[in-house]
């Protein structure tokens, strides 16, 4: 899985020449666990490893969306709805970008912690649920100019690891 998961990033990165992620929960935060940068001469990177917390992430409402809104918010902390810039996101927004999310099969949105990237996640799905996003960070203005056809290449790619085996099934 992790070589089919290296390989996708480094196609959305060739594809989109933009920053790709595979991002999972690590506890109740968000995570980076593999990144490929854009062919950019200046490129948007995240620490990998680094907790980041859930609602400031497209991947976020991706990734707790098989939740209910009950336990959405007893699973992220209070203060994580405090934004780098010290402003509060409602929750009752984080959960109806959660539910919308879901529905739709992905999330973008112009970043809420700069002003200066728009973001894209799409799940990675594994028995019912996304277990991972697959994502791209992008120049605001080139993310909002080629939306659709970065979500066709996030889209893409994360079919295809959820049909990747990442561990044995169980019989």
């Amino acid at each position: 899985f992790t070589r089919e998961c290296e390989a996708a990033l480094d196609r959305l990165a060739d594809e989109t020449r933009e920053t790709a992620q595979f991002c999972m929960l690590d506890g109740n935060k968000y995570t980076v666990v593999r990144m490929r940068e854009g062919a950019r001469p200046f490129r948007i990177s995240t620490d990998i490893g680094q907790s980041v917390p859930i609602p400031w992430t497209a991947s976020g409402r991706l990734l707790v969306a098989h939740m209910t809104n009950e336990e959405i918010l007893a699973f992220i902390p209070p203060q994580d709805f405090q934004l780098p810039g010290g402003e509060w996101l409602d929750p009752q927004v984080f959960l109806a970008e959660v539910r919308q999310a879901g529905q739709d099969g992905f999330f973008t949105f112009n970043s809420i912690v700069d002003s200066f990237t728009h973001c894209f996640a799409v799940p990675v799905m594994d028995e019912g649920h996304a277990a991972a996003t697959l994502c791209l960070v992008t120049p605001r203005d080139d993310g909002l100019a080629n939306r659709d056809r970065y979500l066709v290449c996030l889209k893409d790619a994360a079919a295809s690891l959820s049909q990747a085996p990442t561990r044995p099934k169980r019989s």
